[in-house]
């Protein structure tokens, strides 16, 4: 069935909240996810240079000059030592340019002669740990050189060298965990945003099927007294001797149409919650007699009613009978109608061919019109509708012999 155009707005309102929802969560995971990879950037190359600087500095204090010599025997034996992936002494050049003096590492896993002309002239400038990145190896090598003083002047610098690419993979891979997961957040998010939305529109969604529902009803109502209407003032026009009567006719069909929109408007303002029922104490017999007196075919029906008192609404039970008895003449196939009035239950009986047992209940559904001999129109859900409403309910059964019995139950008035 094609939806409506107030349906399909709301259901384009649902997804434009679903992909706001959804880019919101996208650009607050993206910020947060900007910041965490900025950070975590910040920390491995913090920690790569503390590792560097603390070998350097931890070896340049074991380090020493003795009359001018420098003594490098601790290198040998220090964890430092064993543990840096590249390690050599840069010595202070007599003449020309500094050279390694000793150098633990292969000389091409080292700075070429500009690198170390750039760390030595670097630890002479600041005179302390110097940090330098420089290829070395065909590799991005992080230095750390700390000076080793002999006398007043520094005789030599310690060079320690880390390879960041272990860590470089480590932060590549955060940042592609980051990416699944933000996206699957973004797709959670926008999962739960399309549900939660779903679920706030269904309000909404209910009240355009009442809506739907009650013009469906209003039309169903009030089509066959409109037709009958018509024909009488055509009647009327057509033989002016049949005016008088055609006239008190119509004042009839127009006071019916005034109580059926009276109960219909009630029934929209209950259905939408603006209104509450007002139950009153009422001869359910009465009412039940004068409904059939006013039906165009009344002389079909016959009525045997007991005097029965009841808490309800005057034109909610006075529709459901109408449509009760009017589905009985319009589906019974031309047969009499029996209606009957006891204690709590009002019982509609016609001749004609029933309703098939499997179909008892699904005529009760508001959206089933069959327009068959045993369709119902919407008739039958609004008795349900009102049976419920006053705390009863409203069955369909087959009757004895031929024909089917359509039952209204309400709840017996109790007094004190």
């Amino acid at each position: 069935m094609r939806s409506s155009p107030a349906v399909a707005r709301l259901h384009r309102v649902r997804w434009a909240t679903t992909l706001l929802f959804a880019a919101t969560t996208a650009l607050c995971l993206l910020v947060l996810s900007v910041l965490a990879v900025r950070t975590d950037d910040r920390s491995r190359t913090n920690d790569l240079d503390n590792g560097v600087s603390r070998r350097a500095d931890g070896l340049a204090r074991t380090l020493y000059y003795d009359a001018g010599v420098l003594h490098l025997d601790a290198l040998a034996e220090d964890d430092l030592a064993l543990s840096a992936e590249r390690l050599a002494v840069i010595q202070a050049p007599v003449t020309g340019r500094p050279q390694i003096g000793h150098a633990p590492t292969e000389r091409a896993a080292l700075p070429d002669q500009a690198g170390l002309d750039e760390i030595w002239n670097q630890v002479e400038h600041d005179q302390e740990t110097v940090f330098v990145s420089l290829e070395a190896g065909g590799r991005e090598i992080q230095w750390a050189a700390a000076p080793v003083w002999d006398g007043d002047r520094i005789g030599a610098a310690v060079l320690v060298g880390a390879d960041p690419a272990e860590s470089q993979a480590a932060h590549d891979r955060l940042v592609r965990r980051l990416a699944v997961g933000c996206s699957a957040l973004v797709l959670a998010a926008a999962a739960i945003g399309h549900l939660l939305s779903g679920r706030a529109m269904r309000p909404a969604l209910r009240g355009l099927d009442q809506q739907e529902q009650f013009l469906a009803e209003a039309a169903h109502e009030l089509r066959t007294p409109l037709a009958t209407l018509r024909l009488v003032v055509e009647s009327g026009a057509v033989s002016p001797a049949r005016a008088p009567a055609a006239l008190d006719e119509a004042v009839r069909l127009v006071d019916r149409l005034g109580r059926l929109v009276t109960g219909l408007l009630a029934r929209a303002r209950v259905e939408a919650g603006t209104q509450e029922i007002e139950l009153t104490l009422l001869r359910l017999d009465q009412l039940v007699e004068q409904t059939v007196e006013e039906l165009p075919d009344s002389t079909r029906v016959s009525v045997t009613a007991e005097a029965v008192v009841v808490n309800g609404d005057p034109e909610l039970l006075a529709q459901a009978v109408r449509n009760l008895v009017e589905n009985a003449l319009r589906h019974g196939g031309g047969t009499p109608v029996d209606v009957s009035v006891t204690a709590g239950r009002i019982a509609v009986r016609d001749h004609g061919p029933g309703v098939p047992a499997k179909d008892r209940e699904r005529v009760f559904e508001r959206r089933v019109t069959g327009t068959t001999s045993t369709g119902t129109g919407t008739g039958l859900a609004i008795v349900r509708w009102v049976a419920e409403l006053h705390g009863g309910t409203a069955q369909l059964s087959a009757a004895p012999g031929v024909g089917l019995l359509a039952e209204l139950l309400l709840p017996p008035h109790t007094t004190g």
